[in-house]
């Protein structure tokens, strides 16, 4: 695949063997630029219906574009790219055979990409065989973890269905507003007040795999995104009557709220979320075409 050779010339952000993400705080992309968000996993990616952090492209295609040309992540140019790959012969049969004729165009070159991402789907986990009916794939303290999850905790809110997310933006307290490395998500695309630092909810399969989490790869430790839910995350309210005036505000979603777990349920948490997590892919790189 044309990714690898890409992935040779500057630096990938999403590993197979770390759940198809990079394992950073942030990405790092071509000439080793520091992006602003970190990786998410390209798993099961084909379930959203809206791509980014901020949900900024509508498809895999429209999304396959950002990367491709931002000059800290691939540096590519689109309208140069399949001049590119037409000069090397050895795609000419692929894309035969994948499109009907031996041209090749940057319409077919992020189909074939978002065709792709679509085939990464993760693994079943022993939740999955606990869910099945085999009550032994799951041992008690990562049982009461589920029940936390659906219930005291509030995951499930949040993070539900299959694999563990509702396909929403939210405000989890992590905006910054008004600081240094301020982002406010959705609201950079919508511009709408509602949606100041609101961001994606990530699918939870693997997660324990997926580290550093939230968009901005603040934690590094699962241990410590769950003592942050368990105090109420970040709740920002206004100091002063300009505060109180700005529209652009931060408000810290609803839902989350102080939960008061004890130590011991916040490792039964923890537990449970390694049961949702399976071991990763081997995936060998193609040999390039001649």
């Amino acid at each position: 695949m044309w990714l690898w050779k890409e992935y040779r010339r500057s630096s990938s952000c999403h590993a197979p063997d770390l759940s198809w993400t990079d394992g950073r705080e942030r990405s790092v992309g071509h000439n080793h630029l520091k992006t602003k968000r970190n990786a998410p996993s390209l798993q099961n990616i084909w379930y959203f219906k809206k791509y980014f952090w901020d949900g900024r492209a509508a498809s895999l295609e429209e999304q396959a574009i950002g990367p491709l040309l931002a000059e800290g992540e691939m540096n590519e140019n689109l309208e140069q790219l399949p001049n590119e790959l037409n000069k090397i012969k050895g795609y000419q049969a692929y894309f035969k055979k994948a499109f009907g004729k031996e041209s090749i165009n940057k319409e077919q070159i992020l189909k074939a990409l978002a065709i792709y991402q679509q085939t990464i789907v993760s693994r079943k986990s022993r939740f999955d065989d606990f869910v099945k009916g085999n009550s032994q794939a799951l041992n008690d303290k990562e049982v009461m973890g589920l029940h936390l999850f659906r219930t005291k905790a509030r995951c499930i809110n949040c993070h539900n269905g299959p694999l563990f997310s509702d396909n929403q933006f939210h405000n989890v307290g992590l905006t910054y507003y008004g600081r240094e490395y301020e982002d406010l998500g959705l609201y950079n695309v919508s511009h709408k007040a509602e949606d100041i630092g609101k961001f994606k909810t990530p699918i939870l399969r693997d997660v324990i795999r997926t580290r550093p989490w939230m968009h901005n790869g603040l934690f590094d430790d699962i241990e410590g995104v769950i003592t942050m839910y368990n105090n109420g995350m970040p709740q920002p309210k206004p100091k002063d009557e300009k505060q109180q005036k700005d529209p652009l505000f931060p408000k810290t979603s609803p839902i989350i709220r102080k939960l008061n777990l004890t130590k011991q349920e916040q490792e039964a948490l923890v537990a449970f979320l390694g049961a949702i997590t399976s071991a990763p892919f081997r995936v060998q790189a193609p040999e390039l075409p001649q």
